[in-house]
């Protein structure tokens, strides 16, 4: 394609070098093209980003308002495989702000319709669902998928959009011992929550037990306190965006100008601003600490 070509020069992108012979036998085609072109046209995504996307895996944990609308996203923009991970079922009450879902699919699981659905509007993408919960018990089968595509080499990574501190905590545990990149988000009443881990990239980031660690008293929730569906859709377009940069890594430059994995960003809907502080790992974080993450770094990099 005269005009379809890969890169036809190294482009260095914050530390990432996207060049010519990254996909050595691959160009997209010329119906992907066109779909995609206007992340294409992107210098720090271009053809060879484009690419690198369509060969990444996505697991996302949690189907409601977060999760639906990333899940949309991440599909449409070409990510090759995404791994769907909720046990709870659509109710009346989601339909407002979980816009995947309508009232026919009242009483079915939501990772099994949100797989039927983008199937049907991301054709491209090979979408598993699991219909049951993530917990320390099953997240070896849940997270099977992205773990071998990361094996092949190949850019991985997990959201976090769910709203119960419990699997929030084992979600982080499974991602530190995996060394899988980990973007969370939350939002409650008007106050959002928003921050990516990466102990290979940014091991001084920390992780989720850091900053909440295990015996914090969690008492709101949507569920609880209510939340205004605009709300929910910022949250989870920005955890998208932040997902997106990470897998094309549009950031990786040295430790201390790392931005997407070195800050803790906090959102209040009502006054329409955002705040940052730097993530700081606790050098006694039992998930995380010293112990944990360098044993299993290491054990990772024998391995591949």
């Amino acid at each position: 394609m005269s005009k379809n070509q890969p890169l036809a020069h190294a482009e260095v992108l914050c530390g990432h070098i996207h060049s010519d012979n990254e996909h050595c036998g691959h160009a997209l085609s010329d119906a992907d093209f066109i779909r995609y072109s206007r992340q294409v046209l992107l210098p720090e995504v271009g053809e060879a980003g484009q690419l690198q996307l369509a060969d990444a895996g996505v697991a996302i944990i949690g189907l409601g308002g977060l999760g639906q609308l990333a899940a949309q996203y991440l599909a449409c923009a070409g990510i090759g495989r995404l791994t769907l991970i909720d046990m709870d079922k659509v109710e009346v009450s989601n339909l407002p702000r979980q816009l995947l879902f309508n009232d026919a699919d009242i009483g079915l699981n939501k990772a099994r319709v949100a797989k039927q659905k983008l199937n049907g509007i991301a054709q491209h993408c090979t979408v598993t669902a699991y219909e049951t919960a993530f917990n320390a018990a099953t997240s070896a089968h849940h997270l099977a998928d992205i773990l071998q595509i990361k094996q092949q080499g190949k850019r991985v990574l997990v959201l976090d959009c769910t709203d119960n501190f419990a699997t929030r905590q084992a979600i982080n545990r499974s991602c530190i011992e995996a060394v899988l990149p980990l973007v969370s988000a939350s939002i409650a009443a008007f106050s959002g929550q928003l921050f990516a881990v990466d102990q290979m990239q940014f091991p001084s980031g920390g992780c989720y037990h850091c900053i909440f660690p295990a015996q914090t008293r969690v008492s709101q929730s949507c569920s609880t306190q209510g939340v205004l569906g605009p709300s929910v859709g910022v949250m989870a377009s920005m955890q998208s965006l932040v997902a997106m940069q990470l897998l094309l890594n549009v950031d990786s430059c040295d430790e201390p100008k790392n931005v997407l994995l070195g800050r803790f960003w906090r959102f209040d809907a009502k006054s329409l601003s955002w705040t940052a502080a730097i993530l700081m790992r606790d050098p006694h974080c039992d998930v995380c600490g010293p112990k944990g993450v360098y044993l299993s770094s290491n054990k990772d990099s024998l391995e591949v």
